[in-house]
Parts: C-alpha cells; sequence; structure tokens
C-alpha cells in the first residue's frame, strides 16, 4: 500500500459497510453506536425529476475514530488496516416519504467536535461544484479527446483549458446568485456589446453595461437555453456552448467597428 504524502489529505464518501477492528465489528454500527454530537439543517434544493418541492432537512452528527481492516479478497496482498475518522449524518424526522439523507464521510483529517464535523461536510458539498467544473473541462474543452503530442503541451493546454472551464462555471453561479452585478465583473467591454446586439437585433449597444443576470441568459440562449417561464436558470452545458458562440460574435462585432 502506498504511503500518504506528507501533507496531502483526502475525503471520500462511504460506500460499504466495511469491516473494523471494533467490537461492532461494522463501520455503520460502529459510528451509530456513538453518540450525536450536534444538529445542523441542510437546504435540500427541488427535484425537477421528482417534481419534489425544496426542503430543509434537519441533520444529527456524529465522528469517531475507526480503524478499517483491509478487504478480504485481497488478503493475498497483505494490506495493512487503516485508521480514518468517520463522519455521520442522518436526517431527523423526514416526512411526506422522504427517503432521510444519510452521508457517511471518512477522511484522513483529525475529526473530533461538531464544528469540525460541520466543516468536512461542507467540504464534501464542494464535490458537485468541482464536477461541474470536470464536465466543462471533459465536455465543454474536449481535454480528454485532444492529441497533445507531448507531455508539455498536455500540461499547457490543460492550464489554458482549466482558467477556460473556471470561468464559464464562474459565470454560471455568480450569474444565479448575485446577477444585479454589473456584467463588466465578468465580460469585456466588446463582449457585452457583441451580446446585447445579438440578443437585442440592433448595431447600437447602451451607454450603461447591462445586469450580469441579463447577460448570462444572452449567453445561455445563445447555447440553447430556451428561457422558458418555469426554466430553472441556464446550467454549464448551456453556458459553455453560449461562450462558444459570443466568441464568434465579439470578433465579428470587432470586425464590422474598425471602420467607425
Amino acid at each position: 500500500m502506498a504511503q500518504r504524502l506528507e501533507g496531502v489529505d483526502w475525503l471520500v464518501r462511504a460506500a460499504w459497510n466495511r469491516r473494523v477492528e471494533h467490537d461492532e465489528q461494522y463501520l455503520w454500527q460502529t459510528v451509530l453506536g456513538t453518540p450525536v454530537l450536534g444538529e445542523t439543517d441542510l437546504l435540500v434544493p427541488a427535484s425537477a425529476n421528482t417534481r419534489k418541492p425544496a426542503r430543509t432537512a434537519r441533520l444529527a452528527l456524529r465522528c469517531t475514530k475507526v480503524r478499517l481492516q483491509a478487504p478480504r479478497h485481497r488478503i493475498a496482498e497483505k494490506l495493512p488496516s487503516i485508521e480514518v475518522f468517520a463522519i455521520h449524518a442522518l436526517e431527523i424526522g423526514a416526512g411526506d416519504g422522504s427517503e432521510p439523507l444519510e452521508w457517511l464521510l471518512l477522511s484522513s483529517v483529525p475529526t473530533h467536535t461538531c464544528e469540525q464535523a460541520l466543516e468536512r461536510l461542507a467540504w464534501y458539498a464542494r464535490r458537485w461544484t468541482i464536477e461541474s467544473w470536470h464536465r466543462v473541462l471533459k465536455s465543454g474543452c474536449r481535454v480528454e479527446a485532444r492529441q497533445f503530442g507531448s507531455y508539455d503541451r498536455f500540461v499547457r493546454a490543460t492550464a489554458l483549458f482549466g482558467v477556460i472551464s473556471w470561468r464559464i462555471l464562474y459565470a454560471t453561479l455568480v450569474g444565479r446568485l448575485d446577477g444585479d452585478l454589473s456584467c463588466e465583473t465578468l465580460l469585456q467591454p466588446l463582449e457585452w456589446r457583441a451580446s446585447y446586439c445579438r440578443a437585442n437585433g440592433t448595431t447600437k449597444p447602451p451607454d450603461t453595461p447591462p445586469t450580469l443576470a441579463q447577460v448570462v441568459r444572452w449567453i445561455a440562449q445563445l447555447g440553447g437555453y430556451l428561457n422558458r417561464k418555469h426554466d430553472h436558470p441556464p446550467g454549464p452545458t448551456a453556458m459553455w456552448r453560449g461562450f462558444l458562440a459570443l466568441h464568434e460574435c465579439t470578433e465579428m462585432y470587432r470586425i464590422f467597428r474598425q471602420n467607425e
């Protein structure tokens, strides 16, 4: 088993009820046998698939140190047991036939208090944002399909695509959270003017920059977002498609303005 590098920690969600070196013998039973450290509220977003509305879940928190046994099917490798910190969150009193939320996280980071457990939960909750960034990097920038030819080219290209992916995801999230900001928070003057002219069918952009929410909607519409009354806010896929189209719109806008 490879040694963990100094200064490198990890946090994962447990999927299997692993055997442990404790009286309870199994991971879940061991953690559930510890006292509740505290409670917290979690906003559960609405589900488009099940049509369930958004709700607030009350979670009971536990954390404890456990020692996981090596898998039996890998006994020939003589893997050592490993000591980890388990953080458990279970919804209290889930109603309306909803399945209670439950997370069991494992981490190398020492976790002993309710405040530390809440911090680990916040770390884990960021994974959806990270996954969205990776989806833009792979699907939008198509980084996996490119033929770089050498490792150095791969590193340089990935650094560039990483920034592009971040910008697209940043636009998606900030447009939802603080749409009243000026669009110049995100776009260069040529970009927002090209976007305005394309969206409104005019050659004369306004003197005052529109809001970030307006421009994000226009970019998303370039990427196929329908902007219907009950549609959810645009996601990263519509945004990266829109940014591709915006690049072409901006170039054409710049060319036509050269003679003015």
